[in-house]
Formats: structure tokens, sequence, C-alpha cells
């Protein structure tokens, strides 16, 4: 999850504020103490989200009180991770969804688009677009090709095609 704007940011902060009650209440629950290794695992599953959720809020208000006289650098783990960099950008630069939508000279509801869907809806010029208009440059990336992977893809694909060459073949 990654927090986009006010709304996620107070609903996160509400939602933390509940994990955390939540561990209060298990670590003061005597009955479900008497069961140490039950009492872990429900504490633990909470602690998790709860870390997570702190998280999340620590890099929102990283980003909402970035000095925009001064660039910021977003690491990107990988190109899936692209729209989460684009999002982190945008918010950093204390651009709107809507201003960003006049600057590429597109509706505000593509923008929002966009962001919504993780920019799965849009193409890679429109992503180039996205980035020139937000100053997002690509100091050096290193693309890894997994041999292994394309592999597995091509063996999974295959399988797919010939099963659904099976049931094409009984109908």
């Amino acid at each position: 999850m990654m927090i986009k704007n006010e709304q996620e940011y107070h609903y996160s902060l509400e939602c933390l504020r509940r994990f955390e009650a939540s561990i209060a209440e298990i670590d003061s629950n005597q009955t479900l103490k008497a069961e140490p290794l039950r009492w872990q695992l429900h504490r633990d599953s909470y602690q998790s989200q709860a870390d997570e959720l702190r998280e999340e809020i620590t890099e929102y208000e990283r980003l909402i009180s970035w000095e925009t006289n001064q660039p910021i650098q977003i690491q990107v783990a990988s190109l899936n991770k692209l729209p989460d960099a684009l999002i982190k950008a945008r918010i950093a630069a204390k651009i709107s969804p809507e201003e960003l939508a006049e600057i590429l000279g597109i509706e505000a509801d593509r923008v929002k688009q966009y962001e919504e869907t993780d920019y799965q809806c849009a193409s890679f010029v429109e992503l180039l677009e996205v980035s020139a208009a937000l100053g997002v440059e690509l100091e050096t990336a290193v693309l890894q090709v997994d041999f292994e992977e394309i592999a597995a893809v091509k063996e999974s694909v295959n399988k797919w095609r010939d099963k659904r060459m099976n049931v094409v073949a009984k109908s």
C-alpha cells in the first residue's frame, strides 16, 4: 500500500491508532497470554500491520514536508515500482493531480485514473510525459535479465496453450 493523498493519510493514521490499541489490548489479555504461542501470533500479526502503516505514514510525511528548492531522490527497486515513484515525485513537488493534468494538457480524471490504477492504464509514452512534467530523471539503472525466469514464463505459457488447445479440441 502507498498513501497517495491526505484522505488516505488520515485514514492510515486512524488505522494505526486502532492497531496500536489492539496491540495494547492483546498485551493486557492474561487469558491469551496463558497460551504464549497463540498470544505471540496474534501480537505479531497486529504489530506487522502497524509497522507497515507506520512506514507508509513516515514516507508520506517525508514527501509532503520536502522543500522543493532541492531535488529529492526516490529509490525504485524495480520497474514495477516506477508508478509509486511518479506519485511520490508529484506529492513531493506539491503538485495536485489536477495541476499535473493541466501541465500535461489532459483531463484531471485521466491523472486520477493513472494513480488509482498505479499507471496500469498509461502507455509508455504517457509515463514518459508524466516523468518529464515532474522533472523525474533516472540517474543510474542496472537491469538484470533473469534467463531462468524467461524459461519459466515460456514453460507456463506453453502449458496454458496446450491446455487451451485440448479444451478447443474436445469441443
